[in-house]
């Protein structure tokens, strides 16, 4: 006999509409104050993207997925703290995306290091699209499909089905747009922030869609009492 479960998806989506904002807002934050009155506003974001991540699944991430998922954004905040480079705001861009892999790593199923490394190089030009953003504006248009793509996903009868995910997906995907916009501009700054958001948008969904869409690595039937499990 086939026992069926039911499977909880995560959130993604929900957590690039988080990083989106709060990204642009610690970038522009350093303009304006010193980098550990901006920790709080990290911390919490940090929380937010791991909430979408590991909240929906309805169990605890493992100790070693924890550590992982955290120790990274830890050692990139001393570095902040050294004056050697915001480079934990950099990785909030992949952190989505980071989540979603150590979610579905288990003991039968590890975490590959060739995805590790396509991680990587897909958060180095995530970087790079987002600083250079300000010359190729273009790429900033990604902050106008965040309200369009959970619309579109109305459209199929699963994602209908989660009401309570529509809705709050719907109403992040709004708030980062008009938060990016509501933004000012502060003084001598090349760029207004709505073009940051929009190359903070475009970079986390092309990581986070590409975590997503990796095949699911199931490990291998178990047998109790003579039914697969």
């Amino acid at each position: 006999m086939i026992q069926q479960r039911r499977v909880r998806h995560q959130w993604p989506f929900a957590a690039v509409c988080v990083m989106v904002p709060s990204l642009t807002l610690l970038v522009f934050g350093l303009t304006q104050v010193p980098v550990i009155d901006l920790l709080p506003g990290y911390v919490a974001t940090y929380v937010l993207i791991g909430v979408c991540i590991f909240g929906p699944t309805g169990k605890l991430p493992s100790p070693g997925q924890a550590a992982a998922f955290l120790l990274p954004g830890a050692l990139l905040v001393v570095l902040a703290l050294l004056d050697l480079g915001f480079w934990c705001g950099g990785w909030l861009l992949g952190l989505p995306a980071w989540g979603l892999l150590l979610s579905r790593s288990t003991t039968a199923n590890p975490l590959r290091a060739v995805d590790v490394l396509k991680f990587l190089g897909l958060l180095v030009l995530g970087l790079a699209l987002f600083t250079f953003n300000i010359i190729w504006v273009i790429f900033s248009l990604g902050l106008l499909l965040l309200p369009i793509v959970p619309l579109v996903r109305l459209a199929y009868p699963e994602y209908r089905a989660k009401p309570l995910q529509a809705a709050v997906e719907v109403l992040l995907a709004v708030a980062a747009v008009v938060i990016a916009f509501a933004i000012p501009t502060p003084e001598g700054s090349w760029s207004s922030p709505w073009v940051y958001a929009g190359g903070a948008a475009t970079a986390g969904l092309m990581i986070t869609y590409w975590a997503w869409s990796l095949p699911r690595r199931s490990r291998h039937p178990q047998l109790n009492n003579g039914g697969i499990v």
